[in-house]
């Protein structure tokens, strides 16, 4: 029977020693393991991991929290210490800068020696070549010495061997955040056809977005181990969770998920009294939310021209957003803040009340103080369903502090008469005025 699984990993740990001193390095030669003259750095600890064919999966984690160790280890460019890995189909890899290129060579001599190392006959890359380097896109520069390439230039030729080789599993690690904003559109199309082909992708990245927009299943790695894995929306929540030092159990989100089922009380069972979310308009029972609750956000209401209190809205009208949150404890510099996203979670729009166009004079707020925090917009949304977070923070010793974050807490429905596509409707005027208009100006 085939195995379902791409990679399957089992009780992976890999640990390096770590020496104080160069002689040190020496003595334990010369003592040949009779005495320890190294510390052990554990990169990672206990990992167990299947990757179903077909899947794109998504890892999150700090730097150094072991991400690029499991990939090398998937890819069989570093051995486990202990444990073993289980890889069924071809691997193209796309890891840290250099690997698998010599940079002596030129781009078209590296686009054979890293093909061989992938496992590639020298007719099959000839065969190949012109593919690779029409992706590649970088010019004369293919029969110069790689080591006069731009990083971009390098992680283009890199990625277009990658994926020329007609790989079963695609393996990305960040490579893709140093390259220009019209290659990175030209690989993230390049990994849907992948994926509509079946094939399976492994991706490193610190961008929350490019893992709900891309990937079918996510993980974080923290300090060498697996400490969430499920639905690409929440592990990017949990992992700005993460990035603001908020640990699960501080607000009780250990059982819970805005995707697993479970609604908000579940996990933020001490909400203020006057929670009036729950009875407004489009209010999602399956928020995310997380905090210190030093403050809560306790309303929402949207507010049109001719209507008050409602969730459905022209895109031409003119919104008021009013915001509530009750403090618990004095805030000096309370930050407010809305963002706008669609239902699998690419962001719109975000501003807050410091770094919005006009920032207005936020006073600092007491213990027991309510405050209503008032947003006005024109959305200029294309049709269609969307979903509104809300969030205040405290900004202190120049971190930002999350005090209550709502995240997905309200559906919303704009209407636009136009038939612009995409999210925005920029409102675009288009007119013909003839050749000779047009380039008389110039």
């Amino acid at each position: 029977m085939l195995s379902r699984a791409a990679v399957v990993a089992r009780n992976i740990c890999k640990n390096y020693p770590i020496y104080e001193r160069p002689q040190d390095r020496l003595k334990q030669m010369l003592m040949r393991g009779k005495r320890k003259y190294y510390r052990e750095f554990v990169a990672l600890r206990n990992i167990n991991l299947s990757i179903e064919k077909g899947s794109s999966l998504g890892i999150l984690g700090r730097n150094g929290a072991g991400k690029s160790t499991l990939l090398q280890i998937i890819c069989g460019t570093v051995a486990p210490t202990s444990g073993s890995v289980e890889v069924n189909g071809r691997v193209g890899a796309l890891l840290e800068l250099g690997t698998g290129f010599n940079p002596e060579f030129t781009g078209r001599e590296n686009i054979y020696l890293n093909g061989a190392i992938l496992g590639l006959s020298k007719r099959e890359l000839s065969e190949r070549y012109d593919s690779i380097v029409e992706f590649a896109d970088i010019g004369d520069f293919i029969e110069q010495p790689v080591k006069t390439y731009s990083s971009g230039m390098f992680i283009r030729l890199a990625f277009a061997v990658a994926i020329n080789i007609d790989p079963e599993i695609l393996v990305i690690d960040e490579a893709l955040s140093v390259g220009d904003v019209q290659f990175q559109a030209k690989c993230f199309r390049k990994f849907e056809e992948l994926r509509k082909n079946n094939k399976t992708i492994i991706f490193v990245t610190h961008s929350p977005d490019q893992i709900v927009r891309h990937c079918t299943r996510a993980i974080i790695i923290e300090s060498g181990e697996i400490v969430e894995d499920g639905d690409p929306k929440y592990i990017s929540n949990r992992y700005l969770d993460m990035m603001f030092g908020i640990k699960k159990e501080t607000v009780s989100l250990a059982e819970s998920t805005a995707y697993s089922g479970k609604a908000v009380e579940t996990y933020y069972s001490t909400a203020a009294e006057g929670d009036n979310l729950p009875s407004r308009p489009g209010y999602n029972k399956l928020e995310y939310r997380w905090g210190n609750k030093e403050a809560e956000i306790i309303d929402f209401v949207i507010s049109t021209p001719t209507q008050r209190c409602t969730n459905h809205f022209s895109s031409n009208d003119t919104l008021t957003m009013d915001l509530t949150c009750i403090f618990h404890r004095k805030v000096e510099r309370p930050i407010y803040a809305l963002t706008i996203k669609t239902p699998d979670g690419i962001t719109v729009y975000g501003t807050n009340s410091r770094d919005c166009n006009h920032p207005p004079e936020i006073s600092p707020k007491d213990a027991g103080e309510t405050v209503t925090i008032r947003f006005c917009l024109k959305p200029r949304l294309v049709t269609g369903h969307y979903l509104i977070s809300l969030g205040v923070v405290k900004e202190a010793n120049g971190e930002i502090i999350p005090l209550d974050r709502r995240y997905d807490v309200i559906e919303i429905y704009a209407t636009n008469e136009g038939k612009a596509f995409g999210f925005i409707d920029l409102d675009m005027q288009i007119e013909e005025i003839g050749y000779e208009a047009a380039h008389k100006a110039l």
